[in-house]
């Protein structure tokens, strides 16, 4: 969507990038992630563990899952350029609501609190008419498994892949991308509800599927909100870092 006085030949106004940002079609939004999604976790990221020669089935090492995560990253942030050249304005930050303020450390509050009471308050039902299936060991099973192989330096780089890239490059392509491009199509809410589903079933962990689209809901409602990405970067953030602090305290 471009600004008026730009169409008109005019420079846009800062004003005007704030109330009106760009905002990618959702068939080309849609299509970009479709295809970065194969390149980077069906094509380059099975080379690359093929080539650090892991065999099947083995765990990967912290060292080697940031390899493999950032071989992700990497090929969805050049999609999400490339989308903003062809289909959008070509700036990045305008395309998908790249802003922060002050107020968006909000999500640090909300993401821990999401974390250490939404979600064990959506699991308790669960848990009562499954206790076998919601077990807290189960629940808390892939997360305690990525920290166990945490040692030392390697600690560091799993808060960095948990903490620091996933946010970024998840909101990024979830809620700038996808949340927002969705909203023109069918609404704010909508939106906020479909992109959620996609994002908890994009993990591949049933069990964790009903905490990952409150998560979603949480992070989106701070794009519906503000209409920028900051907050829900700040929240997700918040919320990773005290799942990962809870699983290591706990080795």
């Amino acid at each position: 969507m471009v600004p008026d006085d730009a169409a008109h030949g005019g420079a846009p106004s800062s004003a005007t990038q704030l109330e009106q940002p760009a905002v990618i079609p959702f068939v080309p939004a849609a299509g970009t992630w479709t295809l970065a999604w194969v390149v980077g976790s069906i094509v380059f990221a099975p080379l690359l563990i093929t080539a650090m020669g892991v065999d099947s089935g083995s765990d990967l090492t912290i060292e080697q899952l940031l390899l493999v995560a950032a071989v992700a990253w990497i090929v969805l942030l050049v999609a999400l350029v490339l989308a903003s050249r062809r289909f959008g304005t070509g700036d990045v930050v305008a395309d998908y609501a790249v802003r922060f303020r002050p107020v968006d450390l909000v999500g640090v509050p909300v993401g821990v609190v999401t974390q250490l009471a939404l979600i064990p308050l959506l699991y308790a039902p669960l848990r009562a008419l499954w206790p076998d299936t919601f077990s807290t060991e189960k629940l808390e099973e892939r997360a305690q498994d990525l920290a166990d192989r945490a040692t030392g330096l390697s600690t560091v780089l799993l808060v960095v892949i948990v903490v620091v890239g996933a946010p970024i490059v998840e909101e990024l392509v979830y809620r700038g991308l996808l949340q927002r491009s969705m909203a023109t199509a069918v609404g704010a809410t909508p939106a906020l509800v479909f992109t959620s589903v996609w994002f908890s079933l994009i993990h591949f962990s049933p069990i964790e599927y009903p905490g990952l689209f409150l998560a979603g809901l949480v992070f989106g409602a701070g794009v519906v909100i503000t209409k920028r990405i900051g907050p829900a970067i700040v929240t997700h953030a918040a919320f990773n870092a005290t799942g990962i602090i809870m699983v290591l305290s706990d080795r």
